[in-house]
Parts: structure tokens; C-alpha cells; sequence
């Protein structure tokens, strides 16, 4: 989807004057990525410790409030920092390497010599692969490899960014190691390797936090604004701030929150849920989507960091009406939109048949070290805030739009 636009510098002009505080926003931001909150990811106390400071800000601007705890497995858990050491040199964790996600727990480091995939027995080897399918792994679980080593890429500023939910562990020790660095290991051939992988999985618990401003009254709109508030979490001795990823989007939908809940018409329904699990595979959304009455709209952000030259946004469920909001909103903030992929709580609210749209505007250092509050713009919270509370105005305002009667 593209807008007609006088450019993100309008955007911020036009938000600023209807009262946003991007003073309020940052300080949000600045708050969830402290080190108390060890990253946020779900279950643990820096989450529950999240979860509980928002529950106390969407009391401070007048929502009533219920935490909603459902259960969640398949979070992927480091219990101690993986090493990987390659004759005399000791790789650096995320920088050179990174566990995968369907590696075998191997708390205790194993040693063994490198050796290319050609080679005639894998027994007791660290085995350079071009990947980790299904005969590979067999191979390597038959012949009792010590391990697999296969390639993966780092994003721009060198980083492998965490991840906390893939696919089930399998029997096999594998480290996935910087594409360029891995295609340099074959010069490395003999020398002993010695690495663990203290990585397991385990179930927990997740806590969804809703503020109800109004409740809708029959046939009438109702609003839920979403924004997931867990990140991938502390490494154990490296910090994951998760600041773009995604307090920044938390930030944006509890001042749209005030500022809308402080002329609502009556009549008309306006909630918050602020989801946890989505780095767990969108859990929270998935728990809450169900609740819902059918009609009621969606919006959900997920990231307001870096607005660059557009808004991603993604459209589910019978979201026409969402649609055409949302493009007159941005006709009318000058905030430009693009139709792009958006892999968040959106889809679970469209896969339950509400219309639900997903609002990006990136994450600088996603799921890095690098994710620091200082990459979050100040004008993009602000063009995120003008975008959302200038949708749920165009639904307001234009009930024909509808299919209602004014």
C-alpha cells in the first residue's frame, strides 16, 4: 500500500500538536529495555516484572485491568553460554556463532578433530555441512559425529541475531557458524574443535496484560490496540535490550491509548492488550485472539523504531473497512504506507476471522545486542502514534464506512 505524502517531518509536525509526548514514549522505551528487565522474554521474572509496570501505566491512564496467564512450550533456554574453539581460538558467541535451534543439549563441551563432510567416517568428528537436513543428520546420529557445523548469516553490523522458538530438538550436537568464517574452516581441517551447546527447552508461563478503556455498546465499534511486550532475553553474559523489538510499538499503543480514551464517543469500545509469547511464536495472541466478539478491529504495531521511507503494514481477516481507514490516516498525517509482510500478533487476531491489520516501522539491531533504546527515532514513535489514533478517528467518524447507520 502506498500514500500520497508530505514526508515523515509533516508526520511528526502534525502529531506533535495534537498532543502526543514523545518525552512519555521514550522514557517507556528507556524503561522496558533496563537491565531489570533482562530482556523480557516469556516466564521469566524480568517478563513477569514487565508485565506488572504496564499493568500499572494502563492504570495510570485510566484502563481497568486484568492480567490473563496461559501456558506455553518450546522456549528454547541457555542454561550457560555456548563455546565453540577451534584449535587455539575461542570463537565469540553470536558474533562467529550461534546455537541451532534443533540441536541436541550438550551441557558439558565435547571435543573432536574437524573434518569436511567428504570424508570417509564422521565418528567422534566436528563435521563441516552445507546444512542440517534430514540425511545429514542421520548421518551424523549413525556414524556418532561430535557434531555439525553449518553456515548462517550475520546481519549488517555482524551480529546472529537470537532466536527462542523453532523446531523440536534433535538428536545431534549443531553450532551454526558465520557463513564467511565456516567457508574458512576448511583450511582447519584436523585440528581439534571443542564445543557445547548448553541449550534446552522447556514450558512456562506467559501473562497477557489487557486495559479496558470503554466497552463497546451493541452494533457499535469496538477497538483493540496490540502490541507484543516480551523480547528473546538476556544471553547469560550478554544483554538483548529488545528496545525496537518491540517496546517501542508497547510505547506507541499506550499513548494512542490515552489519547484516544480522552474523547471517546459513547458508545464506542476501546481496549489494549499488550501480548506476551510473540518471540514464542505468537502464544499470547494466540490465547487472547479467541476472546474476541467478531468485528472487532485489530491494530497491531510491532516495531516503531526507524520509519525509514514507509510503513509496512499487513491486512487479515475482513479488514476492507480496517483498510480504508488506515489509507485515509495516512493520507491525512503524511505518514507514507507500503503493503509488506507482517509476521507478528496480527495474523493470529486474522486467523480467528477479525479484521486485523500490522504496523511496522523497523527494528534497528533486531534481536541483537545492538537493539538499544539510542536506535529508537523519536519522530517515528511520533508518525506511529499520529497513524494509529488517526485510524481509529476514521473508523469513529465514518460509520457508513461500516456498514453502519450514523
Amino acid at each position: 500500500m502506498t500514500t500520497a505524502s508530505p514526508g515523515p517531518s509533516t508526520a511528526t509536525a502534525l502529531t506533535a500538536r495534537r498532543g502526543a509526548s514523545a518525552e512519555t514514549m521514550l522514557a517507556t522505551v528507556h524503561e522496558l529495555a533496563a537491565d531489570r528487565y533482562a530482556g523480557r522474554r516469556i516466564g521469566t521474572p524480568g517478563g513477569k516484572a514487565a508485565a506488572a509496570w504496564l499493568a500499572d501505566q494502563l492504570r495510570a491512564v485510566g484502563a481497568a485491568v486484568t492480567p490473563d496467564a496461559f501456558e506455553v512450550t518450546g522456549v528454547k533456554e541457555l542454561q550457560s553460554t555456548p563455546a565453540l574453539a577451534v584449535g587455539p581460538r575461542n570463537l565469540v558467541h553470536r558474533r562467529d556463532f550461534a546455537e541451532q535451534l534443533t540441536s541436541a543439549e550438550v551441557p558439558v563441551p565435547r571435543s573432536g578433530p574437524l573434518a569436511p563432510a567428504e570424508t570417509g567416517s564422521w565418528h567422534g568428528r566436528w563435521v563441516l555441512v552445507a546444512g542440517a537436513d534430514q540425511q545429514t543428520v542421520d548421518r551424523a546420529r549413525t556414524e556418532a559425529a561430535a557434531g555439525l557445523l553449518v553456515p548462517r548469516g550475520a546481519d549488517e553490523a555482524g551480529w546472529m541475531p537470537k532466536m527462542i522458538a523453532g523446531p523440536p530438538t534433535g538428536p545431534v550436537a549443531i553450532l551454526s557458524v558465520r557463513t564467511d568464517l565456516h567457508a574458512a574452516l576448511a583450511h582447519n581441517v584436523g585440528q581439534m574443535v571443542t564445543a557445547s551447546v548448553p541449550m534446552r527447552t522447556i514450558a512456562t508461563t506467559g501473562t497477557n496484560v489487557h486495559g479496558v478503556f470503554a466497552q463497546a455498546s451493541p452494533v457499535q465499534l469496538s477497538v483493540v490496540l496490540t502490541a507484543h511486550f516480551d523480547g528473546v532475553g538476556d544471553d547469560p553474559e550478554q544483554r538483548h535490550p529488545a528496545a525496537a523489538d518491540n517496546a517501542s510499538g508497547v510505547a506507541v499503543v499506550l499513548e494512542a491509548a490515552r489519547l484516544l480514551s480522552t474523547d471517546l464517543p459513547p458508545g464506542i469500545g476501546l481496549s489494549v492488550a499488550f501480548l506476551d509469547g510473540e518471540e514464542a511464536g505468537a502464544r499470547g495472541s494466540a490465547h487472547h485472539a479467541p476472546q474476541l466478539a467478531a468485528g472487532t478491529f485489530v491494530i497491531n504495531v510491532d516495531g516503531a523504531a526507524e520509519l525509514g521511507a514507509a510503513a509496512a503494514v499487513e491486512a487479515g481477516g475482513p479488514a476492507e473497512p480496517l483498510l480504508a481507514a488506515l489509507d485515509q490516516a495516512g493520507r491525512l498525517t503524511g505518514v507514507p504506507l507500503r503493503a509488506g509482510a507482517m509476521a507478528s500478533d496480527n495474523r493470529r487476531y486474522a486467523a480467528a476471522g477479525l479484521p486485523a491489520i500490522g504496523i511496522g516501522m523497523g527494528i534497528p539491531g533486531y534481536q541483537t545486542p545492538a537493539e538499544t533504546p539510542d536506535r529508537v527515532e523519536t519522530r517515528t514513535l511520533l508518525a506511529a502514534t499520529n497513524l494509529v489514533t488517526a485510524t481509529v478517528n476514521q473508523l469513529i467518524n465514518n460509520p457508513a464506512q461500516l456498514g453502519e447507520t450514523p
